[in-house]
This record gives structure tokens, sequence and C-alpha cells, in this order.
């Protein structure tokens, strides 16, 4: 089970980013990656398609786990620990001691 998972709210810690929150579209477990909605926003140059017009495109690219940590309840980023609950083992906030959804 991994600590951040697709459609977390995370925080961004290091990088040019810092401070900025958002939700975790795509997780990249193998290269242990995290795309953000509306973080890390690089310009592409796009060739034309039958399907999509050429120009420059705006998209997210991926972000190191190390870089992310959850969003608690105030709003501040928690390290994420593990607890089984009724015989299920889940995520819990170590800040607040919380479960986390998901």
């Amino acid at each position: 089970m991994k600590k951040i998972r697709k459609g977390d709210k995370v925080v961004v810690l290091a990088g040019k980013d810092k401070g900025r929150t958002g939700e975790v579209i795509l997780m990249l477990p193998k290269e242990d990656r995290a795309v953000v909605r509306g973080v890390n926003v690089i310009k592409r140059h796009q060739r034309q398609t039958q399907t999509q017009e050429a120009g420059i495109i705006s998209k997210e690219a991926s972000l190191h786990l190390s870089n992310l940590a959850i969003v608690d309840k105030d709003g501040k980023p928690t390290r994420v620990g593990f607890q089984v609950v009724d015989g299920k083992k889940v995520r819990v906030a170590k800040t607040s001691g919380e479960v986390i959804d998901g």
C-alpha cells in the first residue's frame, strides 16, 4: 500500500512550485513520481494530428514523491502512517491521527 494515491490532495515541499497544492491525477509507481493538477506546468511544442491542433501546449510534468506531502484537515502537510482498523490496513495522518479517506 502506497502512502500517496491518485485523488489525494497534496502540497509541494520543494522546487519551483513549493507551497502549492493540488490533486494527484496520475501515479507513476515504478519511477516513484506523481502528476499533480496545476503544479509543475511545462510548455511543449505539439505537432498537428487528426485530433489535435498544432502549437505550444501547457501540461503538468511529474514530481518525485519525496517532494510531496498529503494535506491534513487543517491544510498543512503531514506524514502518513499505517494502522489496522477493524481488520483493515488504513492510512493515518501523523499530525492529527485521523484516518485518511481513500
